[in-house]
């Protein structure tokens, strides 16, 4: 099939019920700075959006101004989740006309975006549940995000974020195959692991998932299905709670996860918690480390070796009420892995909250 030239991720747009505070939310809990703002007194009459950036990540927080809205409507059956993770492209009719050939569903066809900065390119498909991706390309404008958008600045002290590692989707049993084909398929990505209940499983529940990458590597895709256990895994429980497939959690990269997770407590972001035990065999588990295992210990940061490095992760609680939408925070140290060594103790910790929540 026809490659399809992504360069990265543009951005990241969240539908939320109240858009103003959750941008507060992500400048003081998480280190972002607000750049941009679209609403009522840019002209937009239909919903209100704030742009938040920090290193190389832009997040789109948007909300409807209205009842009557598709916004209202997507919010109602999920809550607050991602809608939109959009690709920088250089040619957006090229790669649309690309992947509708592919198969993929069109949302929205190559149009313009005109501004006193200039013009944006974009269009937009359908993939997993209501989840979509939009191609852009802003070679041709020097604002701020894109038309639309004034500039509007609150900026923050950065926590350390440069780039988002992953982000990973949740999908209905059976349907893994489907979405890794979709990837594959359509946009040309590739796998890059595979991981099967054996894998990813506790006594009481398991998920199977495939990771797929694109031909740059810069965008990772875990797609995630619930596999038989004795319990609900946490994959259902988020099927449930988000009204179907979505996006399960966004994976930030830091080159100091120390740094950024001290910044993050300080700031009030609730952590899952780690078994204590879990530290007292990290050494011989994962051998020599740069890092202070007791302060991994007080900050609950998990490490895993894998090919010519290790990697440390640590991931919040849901960030909203329904235990849906989570983020992780991972540093990489010479490791392209997804921290295999530490799904029992994550997930461990993951069925403790279940369990909390009365839905394990």
């Amino acid at each position: 099939m026809d490659e399809v030239p992504l360069r990265g991720t543009h951005h990241v747009e969240l539908w939320v019920g109240n858009a103003k505070q959750a941008a507060y939310y992500y400048r003081k809990a998480f280190g972002f700075s607000q750049i941009a703002y679209s609403g009522l007194e840019t002209g937009n009459r239909e919903n209100t959006s704030y742009v938040l950036e920090q290193g190389k990540i832009k997040l789109v927080l948007t909300t409807p101004l209205s009842s009557n809205n598709r916004i209202t409507n997507h919010l109602r059956k999920h809550g607050d989740g991602v809608r939109d993770i959009a690709f920088h492209v250089d040619d957006v009719e090229s790669c649309f006309k690309t992947v509708v050939e592919n198969g993929a569903e069109p949302l929205a066809g190559p149009h313009e975006l005109v501004g006193e900065h200039g013009i944006v390119a974009k269009a937009t498909i359908k993939t997993y549940g209501d989840v979509v991706h939009s191609f852009i390309c802003d070679e041709n404008y020097d604002g701020v995000f894109i038309p639309g958008f004034r500039e509007d600045s609150e900026t923050e002290y950065s926590f350390g974020f440069k780039f988002i590692d992953h982000i990973v989707g949740n999908v209905e049993k059976g349907q893994m195959n489907h979405w890794a084909g979709f990837y594959a398929d359509v946009l040309g990505f590739t796998q890059l692991i595979h991981f099967t209940d054996k894998d990813i499983s506790t006594k009481y529940s398991a998920l199977m998932s495939k990771v797929m990458q694109n031909s740059n590597k810069y965008i990772k895709f875990p797609i995630n299905e619930p596999a038989d256990g004795l319990n609900k895994s946490q994959i259902q429980e988020f099927l449930d709670y988000y009204g179907g497939p979505g996006s399960q959690h966004i994976a930030l990269l830091t080159d100091d996860i120390v740094h950024t997770c001290t910044q993050m407590r300080n700031a009030g972001v609730e952590f899952l918690e780690i078994p204590d035990a879990y530290y007292d065999v990290l050494k011989e588990r994962v051998g020599d480390i740069e890092e202070d295992i007791e302060i991994l210990r007080q900050l609950g940061i998990l490490v895993d070796r894998a090919g010519e490095g290790y990697l440390l992760q640590l991931f919040t609680k849901p960030v909203q009420d329904r235990p849906t939408l989570f983020y992780e925070i991972i540093q990489r140290k010479g490791s392209d892995g997804f921290g295999q060594g530490n799904f029992q103790a994550l997930f461990d910790s993951i069925e403790h909250e279940q369990g909390l929540r009365g839905n394990l």
